[in-house]
């Protein structure tokens, strides 16, 4: 019976186990080979080696979509710290409402990526929006038409992350805040040091971990991101906000070209692994 009582619980998982195995990485390896062969409108296995990975990095949308990831991913993440940090530390010095506010900069997250989209869509629509309102106010002159602008339509998918994920990161610093010894806090303050100075020496260095972790997670989310680019400009104008996620998409399901799409899911799933495994390593690894 005792050994029953054991093997029970390995039996409950076992179908989720294996069925995980299955279709993650099972798929995972069957996109890695589809990503060295012919295929094109349905898998073939005709081998070409690393030739759709050469046709990748020859195409000029796919450096868009490099390029877009490179400032969605650095914008993104940055000022999603950087205001979560600034939120953070309003929020701890205990003003009075700070659940209702809490929850109010929270609530973003609970929306999913295509819901936040389609509400940016509208805001930033310049015919519908923010600046048909602002001029309907009188102030004739304001132009706000990024979204329908090649050079600038990346910036608003920027501005709808931002606005979803800025209070997520202010939940992390904020328990890191509140893990903080106070004791500490109030030794620097006898000895005459200013709130900002303890922020900047103290506080926030000793924040490290928060920040990493919340590093890894925005930065995941930004290789990632698809649901909120279709919702918000569905790659355009033309292909002006394409990033890999989308590339893949358009290759794999709109074009007929199943392994370059797979070439580039792999490099997705690269450089995903690049910034998720050091990061597991750190977390799991033994303490001495």
């Amino acid at each position: 019976m005792h050994s029953f009582d054991k093997l029970l619980p390995r039996l409950v998982l076992a179908p989720a186990f294996v069925l995980g195995l299955a279709f993650i990485y099972g798929f995972m390896v069957w996109n890695g080979v589809l990503s060295l062969t012919a295929s094109r409108m349905l898998p073939n296995y005709e081998f070409v080696g690393l030739e759709q990975y050469a046709r990748l990095f020859e195409m000029d949308r796919w450096w868009v979509a490099l390029k877009n990831l490179g400032i969605f991913g650095v914008l993104y993440v940055g000022v999603s710290m950087a205001l979560g940090v600034f939120l953070a530390i309003l929020l701890d010095q205990k003003v009075r409402g700070e659940g209702f506010i809490r929850t109010i900069y929270l609530y973003p997250m609970a929306l999913s990526f295509v819901v936040t989209g389609t509400a940016w869509k509208w805001i930033l629509n310049p015919s519908d929006g923010l600046q048909k309102l602002v001029q309907d106010l009188g102030w004739q002159s304001f132009t706000f038409d990024w979204l329908v602008q090649s050079e600038l339509a990346i910036y608003c998918i920027v501005i709808a992350g931002v606005w979803q994920s800025a209070g997520f990161a202010m939940a992390l610093f904020l328990a890191g805040l509140r893990g903080i010894d106070d004791s500490i806090i109030k030794a620097a303050q006898i000895d005459g040091a200013s709130l900002p100075r303890i922020y900047w020496r103290i506080v926030l260095p000793a924040l490290r971990p928060v920040f990493f972790s919340t590093l890894m997670v925005l930065a995941h989310l930004s290789i990632k991101a698809f649901d909120l680019v279709m919702a918000l400009t569905a790659g355009g104008p033309g292909y002006a906000t394409d990033v890999p996620a989308t590339f893949m998409y358009a290759m794999s399901f709109s074009r007929g070209q199943i392994g370059l799409g797979a070439a580039s899911a792999t490099i997705m799933l690269a450089t995903v692994a690049a910034i998720v495994v050091p990061y597991l390593y750190s977390e799991l690894r033994k303490k001495p």
